[in-house]
C-alpha cells in the first residue's frame, strides 16, 4: 500500500499582548523615531502584531499551538512519534526547541529537531515530515512554526521593527492511504544572504557582530514575488494541477503587496488568498500555520479544499506545498 501524509488538525497561539500601530508609534516616538499607523498600513497592510512577555520563549508558544492542533486531530501527545519545529528564534543555542517542546508535552523517545529556513521554515519542515511519513519513519507528526522575533528587532529602525511579531502555529500530520500533501518544491540561494539576516553570533561569551535583524526591503520584495510564483508553478506541475485547481492560497504573511503580487501572477483573485498579516504582522516561520489555523477555524478553508502554501525568507530560501485538506 502506498503511504501518504495528511493534515488532521491545526492549532495556533498568539501572545496576549496585542500591539497596535498607534501604540508602537508612541513607543518609537520616545526613541526619537517617527512613524504612524497610516505609514505602516500603506506600505505593509499591517495594523497590529503580538509581542511576548519577558521569560516567554518559542517553545512556550509552540506548546499551546500543539495542544490546540492535537485537540483538533483527536490525538494525544503520547501518540506523537515525530516533532519538527521551524524557528529562527530558538529558546537557546542548543538543545533544539523541538526537544524542549517534547519535554513540555510530557513525552520522550521520538525524534525531535529544529529546521532553520527563516520565513520558509514551515514549508521546509512540512516537506521533511511528509517524506518521513511516506517512508514509514513516522505515523503521527507535530509540525510547528514558532517565533519570538520581537527579541531580535532593532527598534531604532522603523523600516523593520514595525513589520514583525511573535506567535506559533502547528499541524498534526498523519499517515494516510489517501493523498494529503500532493507536492512540494524547495529552494535556496546563499548568494542573497546579506539582504535579510541577523549578522551576529556568540563567541567566548561575547556577542560578535549585530544580533539584530537587517533587511534590504526593496531587494527582498523583488526577489520574493518572482521566486514565489516559480515555486508555486513548479509545485503545481509536480502534482499535475493548474492554478484553476487552487481553492486557497496561503502565502507567508510578510507584506500585503507581496501577497497581492503573487496572487496576480498566479491569476488568483484576492478572495482566494488567506490574509492575516493585518493582525499578526510577519511572524516568520509561524506565519503560514497561523494563517492556516485561522482560516480553518474561521470556516474559510474546509475539508476537501486544495490549498497552496508558500514561503520565502532569509537565506535566501523559498518553497511551496500543495495539499488537500
Amino acid at each position: 500500500m502506498t503511504l501518504y501524509s495528511r493534515i488532521t488538525g491545526t492549532g495556533s497561539y498568539l501572545p496576549p499582548r496585542r500591539v497596535s500601530n498607534d501604540e508602537l508609534a508612541q513607543e518609537l516616538a520616545g526613541r526619537g523615531i517617527e512613524t504612524s499607523n497610516e505609514w505602516i498600513v500603506e506600505r505593509t497592510g499591517i495594523h497590529a502584531r503580538h509581542f511576548v512577555a519577558d521569560g516567554v520563549n518559542s517553545s512556550d508558544l509552540a506548546l499551546e499551538a500543539c495542544r490546540h492542533a492535537l485537540e483538533a486531530a483527536g490525538r494525544s501527545a503520547a501518540e506523537v512519534d515525530l516533532i519538527i519545529v521551524a524557528t529562527s528564534t530558538p529558546d537557546m543555542v542548543f538543545p533544539s526547541s523541538a526537544a524542549i517542546l517534547q519535554n513540555k508535552l510530557g513525552i520522550a523517545g521520538c525524534p525531535a529537531f529544529d529546521v532553520q529556513a527563516v520565513c520558509s521554515g514551515f514549508v521546509y519542515a512540512l516537506t521533511v515530515a511528509d517524506a518521513m511519513v511516506r517512508t514509514g519513519a513516522a505515523k503521527c507528526a507535530l509540525v510547528v512554526g514558532a517565533e519570538v522575533f520581537s527579541r531580535i528587532l532593532d527598534f531604532n529602525d522603523r523600516t523593520t521593527c514595525v513589520l514583525f511579531g511573535d506567535g506559533a502555529g502547528a499541524v498534526v500530520l498523519e499517515a494516510s492511504d489517501t493523498p494529503g500533501i500532493l507536492a512540494s518544491d524547495l529552494h535556496a540561494d546563499g548568494s542573497h544572504v546579506g539582504i535579510l539576516c541577523v549578522p551576529g553570533h556568540v563567541s567566548g561569551g561575547q556577542v560578535l557582530g549585530t544580533p539584530l535583524l537587517h533587511m534590504d526591503g526593496q531587494a527582498v520584495f523583488k526577489l520574493a514575488v518572482r521566486v514565489l510564483e516559480e515555486a508555486a508553478r513548479a509545485t503545481l506541475a509536480k502534482a499535475g494541477k493548474t492554478e484553476a485547481d487552487i481553492d486557497w492560497l496561503i502565502p507567508h504573511q510578510a507584506n500585503i503587496r507581496i501577497m497581492q503580487g503573487t496572487a496576480k501572477k498566479l491569476k488568483l483573485g484576492l478572495d482566494k488568498v488567506v490574509v492575516t498579516v493585518h493582525e499578526h504582522g510577519n511572524t516568520s516561520a509561524a506565519s503560514i500555520p497561523l494563517a492556516l489555523d485561522a482560516a480553518v477555524r474561521g470556516g474559510q478553508v474546509r475539508t476537501g479544499d486544495t490549498v497552496m502554501l508558500e514561503g520565502v525568507g532569509g537565506g535566501f530560501t523559498w518553497g511551496a506545498v500543495l495539499l488537500n485538506l
